[in-house]
């Protein structure tokens, strides 16, 4: 039976970061953001950085012989956005290239519940 592991992407607009973890979440294996494999910053979070960053983690998944994968996509969340990066599908897509198989993919972005009052800019005017 194929080791399995959980993939944690973290994509926003300006970076992509990806975790490996054992299946409990406690033990860290791999990670990888985009300032490790481009090197203007105004391209870490590109689909083209995602991509590397995916293929790195999913060598060093490889090492540690993992090729089941559950994927949990998250996005900034809170007050901020609540869609992922661009980076974030790129990177799936580079992972199943890689050669792992993918179980199920999440989105674990957390969502307020009216909780943090937003930036003045987007506070709506009241009439």
């Amino acid at each position: 039976m194929p080791k399995r592991g959980i993939i944690h992407i973290f994509a926003s607009r300006n970076n992509t970061i990806i975790l490996l973890t054992d299946v409990t979440g406690a033990e860290t294996i791999a990670k990888c953001s985009g300032g490790e494999v481009v090197k203007a910053q105004h391209k870490e979070g590109s689909p083209y950085a995602a991509m590397k960053i995916a293929e790195t983690v999913a060598e060093k998944a490889k090492d540690r012989d993992i090729r089941e994968v559950t994927v949990k996509v998250r996005a900034p969340g809170g007050n901020k956005s609540n869609s992922p990066g661009s980076g974030s599908e790129a990177a799936i897509r580079s992972l199943t290239r890689a050669g792992l198989l993918i179980k199920s993919i999440e989105n674990v972005t957390p969502i307020p519940h009216n909780g943090c009052r937003k930036k003045k800019k987007y506070r709506g005017k009241k009439k």
